[in-house]
């Protein structure tokens, strides 16, 4: 009788498994992007991207949601800017400074249940924030807000990037006689393609972020004009349409939507390509 092999039967397995893994992950993508292009064409016109909303818009009159597009870009790229001035200086400590110790695993854990809480925590967060600054729903409140729900991201990528660069260029360039400060700035110079991926999934997910901002950024049929006033975003733009009882506006919801789907898209090939084309200049 034919002895069974079970290490090739497990890998089997475990192959299989991945495969389908793979499958259903493909076709859930493939699924939703179906979904919003089919419905979204639908109610997509040159005014939905090159106007704000006019008089009635929400009962199915003129207009459009460049507003709520104007409103999620200045978000994001806000909050990912000022989340960098956080992300970056405490990376580089942990890895040119304090290498290896209790320090470092408190911290990335700290990083870790940060990337965990909902943002809907930070939106209430953010929220009992503003009233004790006194603030008001504003793009600076949103901003402020949002850099906590994408510095996890944005810290914890640049962290695992800079993991995996070799230990000997640490090592050697102390030896040469550089400083920690000189070592830092190497190691940021090693860490750029992961840094600008970094980055531009940081700034994809305050693109597709509503819960940190519904309660902090408000929401205005107005194109932004300065940090203290309220400022319109994609996600709650396609909320706001959706719960109208219009079917021309509920088609523009998905019209929107698609906007929003195509930008993070968008970000997300961009971050691969830069990866790719960065990653030419590192050290193995």
């Amino acid at each position: 009788m034919k002895q069974v092999n079970w290490r090739k039967a497990e890998e089997r397995l475990m192959v299989a498994l991945m495969r389908v893994s793979l499958a259903a992950a493909v076709v859930a993508l493939l699924a939703i992007l179906v979904t919003i292009t089919y419905r979204g064409l639908a109610g997509m016109s040159w005014e939905m991207i090159s106007q704000p909303p006019q008089g009635g818009f929400y009962i199915g009159k003129g207009g459009g949601v460049l507003n709520a597009i104007t409103g999620s870009l200045l978000l994001a790229t806000g909050a990912t800017l000022l989340a960098a001035l956080v992300a970056v200086p405490l990376v580089l400590l942990l890895h040119a400074y304090q290498p290896g110790n209790a320090i470092v695993a408190g911290v990335r854990l700290a990083l870790d249940v940060m990337w965990g809480i909902p943002s809907i925590v930070y939106g209430a967060f953010g929220f009992a924030l503003m009233i004790a600054l006194g603030l008001r729903a504003s793009l600076l409140a949103g901003i402020i807000t949002l850099a906590f729900v994408v510095l996890p991201i944005l810290a914890r990528s640049l962290d695992e990037v800079l993991t995996l660069s070799p230990r000997e260029l640490r090592s050697s360039t102390l030896a040469l006689g550089a400083t920690r400060l000189e070592l830092a700035g190497i190691l940021l110079r090693q860490a750029l393609p992961g840094f600008v991926t970094a980055m531009l999934l940081a700034f994809g997910r305050g693109l597709g972020d509503a819960a940190a901002v519904l309660f902090t950024a408000g929401f205005t049929d107005a194109m932004p004009t300065s940090l203290g006033r309220p400022v319109a975003s994609l996600p709650l733009a396609v909320f706001f349409q959706l719960s109208t009882p219009f079917p021309a506006v509920q088609a523009r919801a998905y019209a929107a939507a698609l906007i929003l789907t195509v930008l993070v898209l968008s970000v997300s090939i961009v971050a691969h390509l830069a990866m790719r084309r960065l990653s030419r200049h590192v050290i193995r």
